[in-house]
C-alpha cells in the first residue's frame, strides 16, 4: 500500500480496511490480521495500525473479541451504511470539483451517464 502525504496514515489504513470490506475481500465475520501483522504488511508503526483499528471499532465496523482478535461486524446494516457513506463521500468530492468548474447539476448528470456508457462499452470489448 502506498501512502499519500495529504492524509494521516492511520486514516488511510482505516479507509483501506473499509474498502476491503465493501468489495468483499473481508467478509462479514472475517478475522482481521493481528495489529502486529498488519503493521508488518504495511510497513508502519504498530501504534498507527492500532489507532486505525480503534477508529473502526468505535464506528462498530470491527468488533473485538477478547483473546481472539478483531473481526468484521456481522451486522449487515452497518456494512450497508458504510457503503452508502463512502459512496456519498466520493460523490461529494466529485460534485465539489465539478461545481468549482462551473458545471451545472444537469451537465454533471449528462457527463456521468455518458461516462458510464463509455465504461460499459470498454468493459464489453
Amino acid at each position: 500500500m502506498e501512502f499519500d502525504d495529504k492524509a494521516p496514515i492511520y486514516y488511510q489504513i482505516e479507509q483501506y480496511v473499509m474498502r476491503e470490506i465493501i468489495v468483499g475481500h473481508l467478509d462479514a465475520g472475517a478475522q482481521l490480521p493481528s495489529i502486529r501483522e498488519l503493521a508488518l504488511q504495511l510497513a508502519v508503526n504498530v501504534n498507527t495500525v492500532q489507532r486505525a483499528v480503534s477508529e473502526l471499532i468505535n464506528d462498530q465496523i470491527v468488533v473485538p473479541q477478547r483473546g481472539k482478535g478483531n473481526f468484521v461486524t456481522t451486522d449487515m446494516q452497518v456494512i450497508v451504511a458504510l457503503r452508502e457513506r463512502i459512496v456519498k463521500e466520493q460523490l461529494g468530492a466529485l460534485y465539489k470539483n465539478l461545481d468549482a468548474l462551473k458545471i451545472t447539476p444537469a451537465e454533471m448528470e449528462f457527463y456521468l451517464h455518458k461516462y458510464i456508457e463509455e465504461q460499459e462499452a470498454v468493459g464489453n470489448e
